[in-house]
């Protein structure tokens, strides 16, 4: 629901679309921050499962400051404040859910779906809800999704278990950290998440100046989470059958195509329906192969740290310059040029996929 509709809500208030990038870019900064920090405590003191009920609390508390802010300052420290805690939260997310699976890793991808699935229904129901009654309406919309996430975190979930003692787990989580294969694969998910600013800082204001409406915006979301969802559902075969190396280049030439069609020709609604699909690519079969590589390289006692530098680096850092930048871009040049900038940065990470050594060839 925040995605595509957060950045029409801060319009509807009045802010620029100068202003509207730097609160949107706010968000991305925690994650650069907040997953490293409460990673190192979940390695630490292996309480996974205590972050992710804490974090989604304290994301609930701190969110309901919406309802009280009124100035450019005051929505700029709400958004630090509940973001924090729910950037936090996404990484331990992972590791819980990759531990619980125990030998079913496979499995991954048709548990993923469900928060696609959620996506969905999410985004086409309020869609609809704000083109009856306002796009006003979207603080507290977004308060009932959290109170959900929270209630729903305190299902008994079994907590990761580590062996080994802070010290020696940091020691070696340094060492992986030299290696060139994770380096240039963290650049890699840079890159990724930089192309995708204008995406998510502007997609839906862009869609309504040209004369779409709310509810035709909220399908356009969720047709590109439909084809991630339907991606989902085979991507253990496609594991099995192809380099990882493969499986990247594929998914950023597409994404590529996709924001320089959606810059040049985004007011032919069939066009713009069909380059959505891409997201299966951009973001599912990318999310899905980085969080089995990150799994794969690192072993459990460094997980948290692990998946939380992979958002930190790539939704935390890139997304956060992307969506800084393309706020730089679209107030000088506008939209087509933000969005052909997105295609070259993808294209760019392209070149970074062809340069990379992996050491393993296929997931297992």
């Amino acid at each position: 629901v925040m995605a595509p509709y957060l950045g029409l809500y801060l319009d509807s208030k009045g802010f620029s679309l100068l202003e509207i990038s730097q609160l949107l870019s706010l968000l991305m900064i925690t994650k650069v921050l907040a997953p490293l920090l409460w990673g190192a405590l979940s390695d630490r003191f292996s309480n996974n499962v205590f972050l992710v009920r804490f974090g989604t609390l304290m994301t609930l508390v701190c969110y309901s400051g919406f309802f009280f802010a009124n100035t450019f300052q005051a929505y700029a420290l709400v958004i630090v404040l509940f973001s924090f805690f729910w950037n936090a939260v996404l990484p331990q997310i992972e590791v819980v859910t990759l531990f619980n699976l125990g030998s079913k890793k496979e499995l991954y991808g048709r548990i993923r779906l469900w928060g696609s699935v959620g996506f969905i229904f999410s985004v086409m129901g309020f869609g609809i809800v704000f083109d009856i009654w306002g796009i006003a309406y979207f603080p507290i919309s977004l308060l009932c999704v959290i109170a959900l996430i929270f209630v729903s975190s305190l299902v008994h979930f079994e907590e990761p278990k580590r062996t080994q003692s802070h010290d020696e787990a940091s020691h070696g989580f340094m060492v992986y950290l030299k290696r060139r294969d994770i380096q240039q694969f963290f650049i890699v998910c840079f890159l990724l998440q930089v192309s995708h600013g204008a995406y998510y800082t502007y997609f839906s204001i862009y869609m309504e100046s040209l004369g779409y409406s709310t509810a035709q915006v909220g399908v356009l979301w969720s047709l590109g989470v439909i084809a991630e969802v339907l991606l989902f559902i085979y991507m253990h075969r496609w594991f099995g059958l192809h380099s990882i190396r493969l499986i990247m280049a594929i998914s950023l030439l597409l994404t590529a195509f996709r924001w320089v069609v959606t810059g040049l020709l985004a007011e032919y609604w069939m066009v713009i329906v069909i380059v959505q699909c891409i997201h299966a690519f951009s973001f599912g079969a990318m999310h899905a192969t980085a969080i089995k590589f990150v799994h794969q390289r690192f072993k459990l006692r460094h997980q948290g740290r692990a998946q939380a530098l992979y958002s930190s680096l790539g939704f935390g850092a890139g997304g956060a310059a992307g969506a800084y930048f393309s706020g730089v871009v679209v107030s000088e040049y506008g939209y087509y040029w933000t969005f052909i900038i997105s295609g070259l940065v993808a294209l760019a990470a392209v070149f970074f996929v062809y340069s990379l050594r992996f050491k393993t060839s296929h997931f297992s």
